[in-house]
């Protein structure tokens, strides 16, 4: 090894952290302490800056990868390591050492020594490869480089842009340059270029004590496999995120007094957030805080502007966690956390806020609420208003960064009438949590007197943190705290408050719905469909700007297009939906229960009510001839096809036609009934002698496209990717070894018969025509050929 001052020059720049960054010319030198050696480092890895489109949804700021890292000397060489934590036993458990044997840690990159540290108290190797060469860990991930067809790195068009060490991390920023097939953007060029940051931060020495998942309460979890477990093979384990609070008067809090936590939970305001609505933000973060008092901490979370507390402030320094406000036309915002693999504990958290949030609450609100709130409407909210839509985001994405994911079930909790009540939600805002996707009231009609349109953080939330974050000092073992855990949970058993719902991609259970509101989605829907049609006769009025284009007109119309299709698609959930209430053997009961078929039937009749019967106030002449020539005819069409596609997915037949099976036919709403349903209801006019017009043409020849699927098996979209496609289908079902076609093969002949009948009084040439059309199609589907 050479002397440090051989190997990097005196005019290098030197940043001391928790590894010291040496920058001379297009070198990276690290100074690893020998301290660090074996301890773990968890590495994380984001997009700091994109090419244009490179995401489908965000941009700056994701994370692509993490994992735990370990530095280990050998000889000359330095090696980084990628420690696993999948396996788990007990350290004086003899099947430890086998666990250790099976999670061999492979080396992600080997460093020569060039010297010792200037101090002498460690090493220094040159990690510029590892960050600006093709370290698969480390770059675009595979996904990404397969859709945009990224063949190699180019090295000469790849370089380090930055480096700076904190007390407890050292991040790497560089530039990484792909040749590309298919570039998102710049299509010309072959190229895509993004800067990658790598934040390497120190995980304590001592994992916090974890605590398990509970199917019943909502928290993202960190699996791994027990090999220690008491029971006969290994246990699948998890446990939940969530920071580490520790009161600081362990006493006081053990006599049931407030206390405030050793270290406090601090989000900082980002400097880059628009001044008009830091104080939103703020008020969002802090929040939380009567929720913490549930769980026995005062003053748990803070919400803190950098310039009030520490002039040194970097928001990729991870001792700050951090509300960032990106300038992006993606109209969202996320809450990712940085969390310890072992135990479970949150290290740190940047949500993002994209400033195109503040169109997305504007649509919203305007939709769901401008039938009874003046406030609502206009092209743009007034500060106030909307600065209160800013603090709603801010507080359900740090209950993300808090640990807790979407609980889709909370607004079903929720007595429709309720909805409608002004001091009721007033009180509660529109659900138990603000972690479910309940959005403004559009339940509430003029008159009502509402005026807190708006979720809040609830009963639910509350709840959860306290099952999550309270602390037990008078418990000593593991199965003590997981009794009181348990005993909460049954305490609150069979309240739909403090029920939980799973987000899911094809929810089975009709409860656990996004954007849904209220106990009953068909009564809701229809108050809702109520308010949409007292909305578009306004449209032109409600978003006038003086001198502005028709833009604002069409977006706005647009979005109630989208709502009338969410009220639509609650109702038709519960079509063949099962309830899924998850328990233990302590609870009474099945945990998949069929909706009732009394339920089933109502949204049934809905949806042919509201969906499929021609839409003619959402055809407004007026609005629509201010923005386009044509579309309104497939328009209605698409919307109408996509819920015929959704009342007829095999999955949703499958599940009726077990429960069917399981629960006998008085009991049920069969497929059967179902489909016959559906067929009077779309082919009404074939009773008399009605004549058919356009839009219920269109919606018919959706009904035979979709029957022709079902009838070949064609039934999933094209583009759907595999993990996805798993998730979408969770009914398991071969379509051509099921009753499906044998159902719809039925269907077909009795609408032949029926078609047959009506032609002989078709009442003009258009429908006649159309009917003829109808029985060649049915046709070519029975006899297996294409149309």
């Amino acid at each position: 090894m050479k002397p440090f001052s051989d190997v990097v020059p005196d005019t290098a720049r030197t940043d001391e952290g928790l590894i010291t960054t040496h920058r001379a010319g297009d070198d990276l030198y690290l100074g690893i302490p020998d301290s660090l050696t074996g301890r773990e480092i968890l590495m994380v890895s984001r997009v700091s800056k994109t090419q244009a489109d490179l995401f489908r949804v965000g941009g700056g700021g994701k994370k692509v990868n993490s994992q735990v890292l370990r530095w280990q000397r050998r000889g000359d060489e330095l090696l980084l390591r990628v420690a696993s934590y999948e396996k788990t036993a007990d350290s004086d458990d003899p099947v430890y050492q086998s666990v250790q044997n099976s999670s061999f840690e492979p080396i992600l990159k080997a460093f020569e020594i060039k010297s010792p540290n200037k101090d002498s108290t460690g090493v220094l190797i040159n990690a510029t490869e590892l960050f600006t060469s093709d370290v698969k860990a480390l770059g675009l991930p595979k996904d990404m480089r397969q859709r945009y067809g990224a063949r190699r790195l180019d090295g000469g068009r790849s370089y380090l842009s930055g480096a700076e060490s904190f007390p407890e991390n050292t991040d790497v920023e560089a530039v990484l340059t792909y040749q590309a097939d298919s570039p998102p953007s710049s299509s010309s060029t072959g190229t895509i270029s993004v800067e990658m940051n790598h934040s390497m931060v120190l995980l304590p020495e001592e994992p916090m004590q974890a605590r398990h998942c509970d199917q019943r309460v909502g928290y993202f979890g960190v699996e791994r496999i027990n090999y220690s477990s008491e029971n006969q093979q290994a246990d699948e384990e998890c446990v939940i995120r969530r920071w580490r609070l520790t009161p600081s008067d362990v006493e006081a809090y053990a006599s049931g007094e407030l206390v405030e936590p050793e270290e406090p939970i601090v989000y900082y305001v980002d400097p880059a957030t628009p001044k008009k609505w830091r104080p939103y933000v703020k008020k969002g973060i802090e929040d939380w805080q009567k929720a913490f008092r549930e769980a026995g901490f005062k003053n748990a979370i803070q919400a803190r502007m950098p310039s009030e507390t520490d002039s040194t402030f970097d928001a990729d320094d991870v001792r700050y966690s951090t509300v960032r406000w990106f300038a992006d036309d993606f109209p969202n915002a996320r809450g990712p956390s940085v969390r310890d693999p072992r135990s479970g504990e949150i290290i740190e958290s940047d949500i993002y806020m994209y400033h195109d949030i503040q169109s997305l609450l504007r649509d919203w609100y305007f939709v769901q609420t401008a039938a009874t709130n003046p406030e609502a409407r206009g092209q743009n909210l007034d500060p106030e208003t909307m600065g209160r839509g800013i603090r709603y985001v801010a507080a359900h994405e740090v209950g993300h960064t808090l640990g807790l994911p979407h609980n889709f079930a909370s607004s079903n909790a929720v007595p429709v009438d309720s909805l409608r009540s002004p001091e009721w939600t007033s009180e509660h805002g529109t659900t138990p949590s603000i972690m479910d996707y309940a959005r403004f009231n559009y339940v509430a009609q003029p008159g009502d007197g509402v005026e807190q349109f708006a979720p809040k953080i609830g009963a639910y939330d509350e709840w959860a943190i306290q099952w999550g974050y309270q602390a037990m000092p008078d418990l000593e073992t593991q199965e003590e705290r997981a009794r009181r855990l348990d005993a909460m949970i049954q305490e609150k058993a069979g309240d739909p408050t403090y029920l939980y719902g799973r987000q899911s991609f094809r929810p089975q259970d009709p409860r656990s719905q996004s954007e849904d509101l209220g106990r009953n989605a068909v009564k809701a829907g229809s108050l809702g469909v109520a308010n949409l049609k007292r909305i578009v006769p306004n449209l032109v009025e409600w978003t006038r700007e003086e001198g502005s284009n028709y833009q604002e007109l069409e977006e706005i119309y647009g979005e109630v297009v989208g709502q009338w299709r969410r009220y639509l698609g609650h109702a038709a959930r519960h079509v063949g939906g099962m309830h899924e209430t998850f328990k233990t053997y302590a609870q009474d009961g099945p945990v998949y229960d069929p909706v009732p078929a009394g339920r089933q039937r109502a949204a049934m009749e809905f949806v042919l009510e509201n969906g499929f019967q021609t839409p003619s106030w959402l055809t407004d002449a007026d609005v629509l001839r201010r923005f386009e020539s044509s579309g309104a005819l497939n328009r209605v069409r698409e919307a109408q096809v996509g819920i015929m596609e959704a009342v007829l997915r095999p999955e949703r037949l499958a599940r009726m036609t077990e429960i069917t099976a399981m629960n006998g036919r008085e009991s049920t709403y069969t497929p059967t009934e179902m489909l016959v349903d559906l067929r009077e209801g779309v082919w009404a006019e074939l009773d008399g002698s009605e004549a058919i017009g356009p839009y219920r043409r269109n919606l018919q020849r959706g009904y035979l496209e979709r029957m022709r699927e079902l009838m070949t098996g064609n039934t999933v979209p094209d583009g759907i990717p595999e993990g996805l496609l798993e998730r979408a289908r969770s009914t398991p079902v071969d379509v051509s070894q099921s009753d499906i076609q044998a159902l719809v093969r039925g269907e077909l002949r009795a609408l032949e018969g029926e078609v047959e009948q009506a032609l002989r009084r078709a009442p003009n040439e258009m429908t006649e025509r159309h009917l003829r059309d109808v029985l060649t199609r049915i046709g070519d589907i029975l006899d297996g050929e294409e149309a």
